[in-house]
């Protein structure tokens, strides 16, 4: 018996230009693959609009979740090294300490920035979706995993009126519990969204335990009912699950993740800040991954105008899979000082492939890494005295790890929307 899923593809969409993925744009990607190729799934991708499904043209989405899966995995073969890249590594290995640093050109402030018409290819999508005055489409469920559309209850409400299952994943509950992390409004419309996925979901899913404990504390303090949670821990990309012995090399650490105020990078640049004063030239390097994102003024002051970062800090985007992995492995650890978290799908990584990992001390790096060298988020000397330490020790893999997997994740999505089991582990 094949089930009609009505996935909703609306972030995909929205990311058919971006070089590289966040974590949840990964995870809106491995579910529409995984839905296209599972045996009891007709998967029928849909997006919002004017808060009401409407279909989106199959053939198209099909090429663009497969070009999306090239461009952002990125293998050598691929994606060639580009110039930037060769130019961080070049910083990074040095033997000395180079005059400046490689640094991408941040995006002007939010109030600068002049509203562009949006390029051709971002509206074809719009016009691939079937007009609004089409009839909804129809399906066995409904599948949600990027959040959007959700802070209205419009969508939920009509899929629930035409006896449609709703299933949404929540990846965390950040701006309703950490607003001050976030754009203003943001916690506003995330509560709205949890909102609604309480009264109106017929299952959740989360990537942790922790979160799914913060849903569960957010239901009871808004009175509202809780349905049924399962707990599926994300899986992670080719790329990330290979262990290789890193090569000697000048010791240098990686941060990944979109640069934002929860990530805890200034306090991050204050330290190395310190380890400069302590270790001049001999100071270890340190790379930032990531994109812009909001609240990264004070991270921008570091890296632009601290002489004492000059040549150590470097920050880079749109890395493909394979470069961001080879920078990782041979990274002395990779560090995530994060105050709040709701999975951490780089930390995870790292595990994986077994590279050393210094973290904050935080319920879900207690759940999913308790093995890393956990320091409390606003312990300066602890966060000095780790990275001080695994700088002067030989280059080493990190203990072995159990890494999730996307069958071990998929094996309970498959419960969860009902389906016969294909996945396995």
């Amino acid at each position: 018996m094949t089930t009609r899923v009505l996935f909703d593809v609306s972030r995909l969409m929205s990311r058919v230009d971006r070089g590289s993925p966040t974590g949840v744009d990964r995870v809106c990607l491995a579910y529409a693959e995984w839905l296209s190729d599972h045996p009891g799934v007709e998967m029928i991708p849909v997006r919002g609009r004017k808060d009401r499904l409407v279909a989106v043209d199959p053939a198209w989405f099909e090429r663009k979740m497969r070009t999306l899966r090239a461009r952002w995995s990125g293998g050598e073969a691929d994606r060639p090294e580009t110039e930037r890249q060769r130019r961080l590594f070049a910083a990074l290995l040095s033997p000395t300490r180079p005059a400046a640093s490689v640094i991408d050109e941040p995006p002007p402030p939010e109030s600068a920035t002049p509203r562009k018409a949006a390029p051709w290819r971002v509206w074809r999508q719009y016009f691939r979706s079937e007009p609004t005055r089409a009839p909804s489409p129809v399906g066995d469920l409904y599948v949600s995993v990027g959040h959007t559309g959700l802070h209205t209850p419009a969508i939920l409400q009509d899929l629930e009126a035409r006896g449609i299952a709703r299933v949404i994943l929540i990846h965390d509950l950040i701006p309703v519990t950490h607003p001050e992390f976030c754009r203003p409004g943001d916690g506003d419309k995330h509560r709205a969204r949890v909102r609604n996925v309480l009264r109106h979901a017929s299952r959740v899913i989360v990537n942790s335990a922790y979160t799914g404990d913060e849903l569960q504390a957010f239901a009871r303090t808004e009175g509202l009912l809780c349905p049924p949670v399962h707990v599926a821990h994300l899986g992670l990309e080719p790329d990330f699950l290979q262990a290789r012995e890193p090569r000697p090399a000048v010791p240098f650490f990686v941060h990944i993740g979109t640069i934002e105020a929860r990530k805890n990078l200034a306090f991050l640049l204050t330290l190395w800040r310190r380890l400069e004063e302590r270790n001049g030239d001999a100071c270890p390097r340190l790379v930032l991954v990531g994109r812009y994102g909001w609240e990264n003024e004070a991270v921008l002051d570091h890296l632009q105008r601290s002489p004492n970062l000059q040549g150590l800090v470097h920050q880079a985007e749109n890395l493909p899979d394979a470069a961001l992995a080879a920078l990782m492995r041979d990274a002395r650890a990779v560090l995530a000082p994060s105050a709040v978290e709701g999975f951490d799908l780089p930390a995870v990584e790292a595990s994986s492939m077994r590279c050393p990992l210094i973290a904050s001390d935080i319920p879900v790096h207690r759940e999913l890494i308790g093995h890393a060298w956990l320091v409390d988020p606003l312990d300066g000397p602890g966060w000095v005295e780790a990275v001080e330490t695994l700088a002067r020790a030989p280059a080493a893999l990190g203990p072995a790890y159990d890494a999730p997997t996307w069958n071990s994740h998929f094996a309970v999505v498959e419960k969860a929307l009902g389906l016969t089991p294909v996945s396995a582990g």
